[in-house]
């Protein structure tokens, strides 16, 4: 496994601070997803990591949740020579919409940007079970997670970000004195300090 520590950091995709997380948890690590996927030659080299992870795998689709699993899905399939399937949000859950489906036995890859808490993966994976498929395994450019969620399929990350987070009852007094920060598109939506 390559060293792709200089290169997310020449990206600015890994920074410092106070971060209000998009599954609410605060953290004093933020991987600014958006850095990477707009460097083709960044998101192709952690794609080129979770390709060479499954290769051995036998695999019939790519799948990844909106926004950023779309992009990695496209990139970890081209690579692969797959196809690929996107679980879009409708109403607060995910679903394969405009004529996608998935056939019983099938087998998914399911790829995703960063992995905190992993409630979108896990939603994705249920729906992949339901439909009969298998999936063989979740493959993350950036894993952050302090506990891997209950995939019950292999799991593969790009890089590791050693990061706690913290919920917003806990919070410790060091980092709770760093202005808050809301990155993404939660920012949109929230201001100012919190908790």
């Amino acid at each position: 496994m390559a060293d792709l520590t200089p290169l997310l950091q020449s990206s600015g995709a890994i920074l410092s601070g106070h971060f209000l997380l998009a599954s609410g948890r605060h953290s004093a690590v933020y991987f600014e997803k958006f850095r990477v996927l707009q460097r083709p030659d960044v998101l192709s080299a952690l794609c080129t990591e979770i390709a060479t992870a499954f290769a051995a795998c036998q695999i019939d689709w790519v799948a990844g949740p909106t926004t950023g699993g779309i992009i990695i899905a496209f990139e970890v399939g081209r690579q692969m020579g797959l196809p690929t399937l996107y679980f879009e949000s409708d109403g607060g859950a995910r679903t394969l919409r405009r004529g996608q489906n998935i056939q019983p036995g099938q087998r998914v890859l399911l790829v995703d940007d960063v992995l905190t808490t992993g409630s979108s993966l896990l939603q994705v994976v249920a729906l992949i079970r339901e439909a009969g498929a298998i999936p063989v395994g979740v493959g993350i450019l950036i894993d952050r997670s302090q506990t891997p969620p209950p995939f019950d399929a292999p799991i593969f990350s790009a890089y590791r970000v050693e990061a706690e987070s913290y919920a917003a009852d806990a919070i410790p007094d060091w980092l709770q004195a760093i202005p808050l920060t809301v990155p993404g598109t939660r920012a949109q939506s929230q201001s100012g300090p919190s908790a």
